[in-house]
């Protein structure tokens, strides 16, 4: 027995002295502490947490490497080479180099210094630094290639706003949350706006709280990831951290009054048991109306109505706005994400992920002036109706659109490690559902009943349900990597993926006759529910032939249940030299999209302001019906493109470093919804594979950091897009697409923009300063004369916050977006001579800008949207208390 005692004391004795005790603090790169940091020992389960001193003990065996890691922070590999060990570590975001990436590859992740392609990386931090309500506005101010819009009067659109990176249209970006694809929204833009005729994933739904960090490939990957990655992918990491949490309060309000925004956020974490955790985010929010009408021209509005012109200017005298109601919808929102995971052991980790979004919107229609139609005064039943029972007393209605939004999405997957191979298995749900509502309208169809009483008219309801739309997928990924040897890793796996959309059924009041004014409903004949499946394979290489030069290789099948198979494939390689301080970089790749099935089988009747003639009702014929036959129209295919990018990335010092990148894409067989075309069944219009497309520009981003000024640090950033062709080099094929589409498809978007953004800390404050530059967007608008033009003038937008970190756990913060109240502006541009005429007579002149704006009601943006906000500065005040 004292044998064994003696045996058990050695090798204890021996494990002791087989172990050391490391101590250390851990402080940002403003040298301050940072608590709640994790440091782990490396390849073990060993770890402690920085206390609020940012300190740190922990006992570990010799020889062993550390890792440092926070969320919004780099992680840091330390090799332990005696007791006391102090780590900085340096924020996520910007174009920070050394940041490891996940998303562009298939094999193991590598950092922006190492990887073939261009990568931007945004942290929670930089998100929230905006000030903006939500991720897409926040992205529109970080990234120059990526632009979003807002729509004056557009029903549906009013829900989600279009988004594009490189003026590609939404339906070419894909969004990934945490590497597993997002749904669509069950919403196909069809109104005349940017973003028309393409569907992509609602990015609004996602809570800004619950994001860790944003890596955006700008580069295509359909080889890598599958259809919709053209024009690049969006990567959202969530958040992991399971010891800390913090609430954020949000109020905003604009400088005209309105516009009132409200929001709570929680975000916070947990152990569950001794190997799992859960980060979960609750965010609600509500912003009220934010109302910009312009001032209604009374001779514009008697053309265009028949009415009589005194009529008008006594309505006017009193309403100069016709009653109008354009800019920022009222909208109410709840969200809620969990992101979680487990080591079931050693080698095995089950993950999962879910997120319900609830969204519901307050629009409106236009105004429906008395003029609008000429009252029957045996028969006035609009009196009755919105009056007081007297033709006299009818003052017209504004009908209100109301949109319910559904969107979910969830992911439960494992991942094993044996051998050095890494598998990973998952399903990912989603969907994404939209009723709408339309009140305070009417159906105002001369139909009768067996009687000979009207059915509706005077007996219309006033509140309809005219339906919606809904989508969801289910998808399954099987994903494998293995390092073969220091140079050489592989990769391989699998994708099987059903959708289903759905167009559901309105009332028979929303859709009969005329149906309800404003917003038909759908017919039943339209309505329905279709789906298909699609299996692919992919296969990737990534050999480092030397240390500095890598090559990765990656080939892609899909075959699809409707529309048959594609094979695409992509090169890329880097060469870095001068120490790691250069890096070449370039890709050439092959890429497909499957058209929707919103674009294979939408079909509607819809409302629209035609140019002098007013509201008017006009259609959409879907790609398998009879009429599509008919009219000789075929199926739709997929789009095919090719791409090509090149770039240069460089850090010259530990605090400098800039990227700038060429990139020129292909689109063959492009899928455009095109223009309406009067037809045996109406004026109708339908999607096709109308054209070829070419996309060429340049990205840039810099940074330089740490620059001290007094006691403070200074950092300052620069990044911009410019685009060089952005195009039709086809002729148009199975469709009519006209100068105005074309406008809207290719020059609506700015053609350059910059940010030059700059920071400063300095003791408890921070102070942010961005100023945005969107250039020139041009338009071609219905109505106006084909010898004119349309440009909004480019304009700088300023954003100043002011960050006061009151305690530890107590942060206020102030944010005036577009500080120096700056509006769009447009101007008319003559193509030629007789443009220039035009321009000369003030009566023409007026005339072309009734027909653009609706008589005035759209006069800082025109009917089409604008490419920032009307509504001027917008004052933002947060505090956030971290528990």
């Amino acid at each position: 027995m004292k044998k064994l005692s003696l045996i058990l004391f050695l090798l204890c004795s021996f494990v002791m002295l087989a172990q050391k005790e490391v101590t250390g603090v851990v402080k940002d790169s403003g040298g301050n502490p940072l608590p709640g940091v994790n440091v782990t020992e490396k390849g073990t389960k060993n770890g402690v947490s920085t206390d609020m001193d940012g300190k740190y003990k922990i006992r570990i065996n010799e020889d062993s490497a550390l890792i440092f890691s926070y969320v919004g922070y780099t992680t840091v590999t330390k090799t332990t080479l005696g007791t006391v060990l102090n780590v900085t570590l340096s924020e996520e975001g910007g174009q920070n180099l050394q940041e490891v990436v996940v998303t562009g590859t298939r094999t193991a992740p590598r950092s922006n210094t190492t990887s073939a392609l261009p990568i931007d990386v945004l942290s929670s931090k930089d998100l929230v630094s905006t000030g903006q309500a939500t991720f897409d506005k926040a992205l529109q101010y970080k990234i120059p290639s990526f632009n979003t819009v807002q729509t004056p009067v557009n029903d549906a659109t009013s829900l989600l706003d279009p988004y594009e990176i490189r003026n590609m249209g939404p339906s070419r970006t894909l969004i990934l949350i945490n590497g597993k694809r997002k749904n669509l929204s069950s919403l196909v833009y069809v109104q005349t706006s940017p973003g028309r005729g393409e569907t992509g994933a609602d990015i609004s739904a996602i809570p800004t709280d619950a994001i860790e960090r944003v890596e955006i490939l700008r580069d295509g990957a359909s080889a890598q990831y599958g259809s919709d990655a053209i024009a690049g992918v969006m990567n959202i990491i969530l958040k992991k951290n399971n010891n800390s949490g913090a609430v954020t309060l949000r109020s905003g309000i604009t400088s005209e009054g309105d516009g009132e925004m409200l929001g709570v956020s929680i975000n916070s974490g947990t152990t569950v048991g001794e190997k799992g955790f859960l980060n979960y985010t609750l965010d609600f929010s509500k912003v009220n109306l934010a109302n910009r009408p312009g001032k209604v021209d009374a001779a514009g509005e008697a053309g265009d109505f028949g009415a009589n012109l005194s009529d008008v200017q006594a309505f006017l005298a009193k309403h100069p706005d016709a009653g109008n109601i354009n800019g920022s919808p009222e909208t109410t929102a709840a969200k809620f994400l969990v992101n979680g995971g487990k080591d079931l052991s050693d080698n095995t980790q089950l993950y999962y992920n879910a997120a319900y979004v609830y969204k519901k919107v307050n629009s409106f229609a236009n105004y429906r002036t008395p003029y609008w139609r000429t009252l029957d005064p045996s028969n006035p039943y609009l009196a009755d109706f919105f009056g007081d029972g007297t033709a006299a007393s009818y003052q017209g209605y504004v009908p209100t659109f109301i949109g319910d939004l559904n969107d979910y999405n969830g992911t439960l997957g494992f991942k094993n490690q044996t051998n050095g191979w890494n598998t990973d298995g998952s399903i990912t749900v989603g969907g994404n559902s939209q009723v709408y509502t339309v009140t305070n309208s009417q159906n105002r169809s001369d139909l009768k009943d067996a009687a000979g009483n009207n059915i509706y008219k005077e007996n219309s309801p006033i509140t309809f349900k005219p339906g919606g739309t809904k989508f969801n997928h289910i998808v399954g990924n099987i994903d494998v990597s293995k390092n073969l040897s220091d140079k050489v890793s592989i990769g391989f796996g699998s994708e099987f993926r059903t959708e289903s959309f759905e167009v559901i059924e309105g009332d028979r009041a929303s859709w009969e006759g005329l149906g309800a004014d404003s917003f038909a409903g759908n017919r039943p004949e339209n309505s329905g529910k279709w789906n298909r499946y699609n299996l692919g394979f992919y296969g990737d290489i990534a050999f480092d032939i030397t240390e500095d030069f890598l090559v990765n290789g990656t080939l892609r099948h899909e075959e699809y249940s409707d529309f048959g198979g594609a094979t695409v494939w992509k090169l890329s390689t880097r060469y870095k030299f001068l120490d790691d301080k250069i890096t070449l970089r370039g890709s050439v790749s092959t890429g497909f999209r499957a058209p929707t099935l919103h674009q294979i089988y939408t079909q509607k009747a819809q409302y629209s302001f035609v140019a002098g003639q007013g509201i008017q009702l006009s259609g959409i014929i879907n790609n398998v019906s009879p009429q599509a036959r008919i009219l000789g129209v075929p199926s739709l295919k997929a789009e095919n493109s090719t791409n090509i990018t090149i770039g240069l990335g460089a850090k010259p010092s530990k605090n400098f470093n800039f990227t700038v990148d060429y990139y020129n894409i292909k689109v063959e067989d492009r899928i455009v919804l095109g223009d309406r075309q009067d037809t045996q069944f109406g004026n109708v219009a339908w999607f096709s594979n109308s054209f070829d497309s070419r996309t060429s520009g340049l990205d840039v981003v810099a940074n330089y950091n740490n620059l001290e000024i007094g006691s403070g640090k200074l950092g300052f950033n620069l990044s911009g897009n410019i685009t060089f062709q952005n195009e039709r080099i086809s002729d148009v094929r199975n469709n009519s697409f006209g100068p105005i589409l074309d406008a809207l498809t290719f020059t609506s978007r700015p053609d350059t923009k910059w940010i030059l953004g700059a920071n400063y800390e300095i003791g408890k404050f921070g102070f942010s300063l961005n100023n945005t530059y969107f250039g020139k967007t041009t338009f071609k608008q219905d109505g106006m004369s084909n010898d004119l033009r349309t440009e909004f003038i480019p304009k700088i937008v300023t954003d100043l916050g002011i960050n006061f970190n009151a305690t530890e756990k107590l942060t206020l913060a102030l944010n005036v977006n577009n500080l120096l109240n700056v509006l769009p502006e447009w101007e008319f541009k003559a193509e030629n001579a007789a443009g220039q005429a035009i321009l000369n007579d003030p009566a023409q002149r007026k005339t072309q800008f009734n027909l653009i704006t609706f008589n005035g009601r759209y006069s800082q943006m025109t009917y089409d949207g604008y490419h920032f906000s009307q509504l001027g500065t917008m004052l933002n005040l947060s505090l956030n208390y971290k528990f």
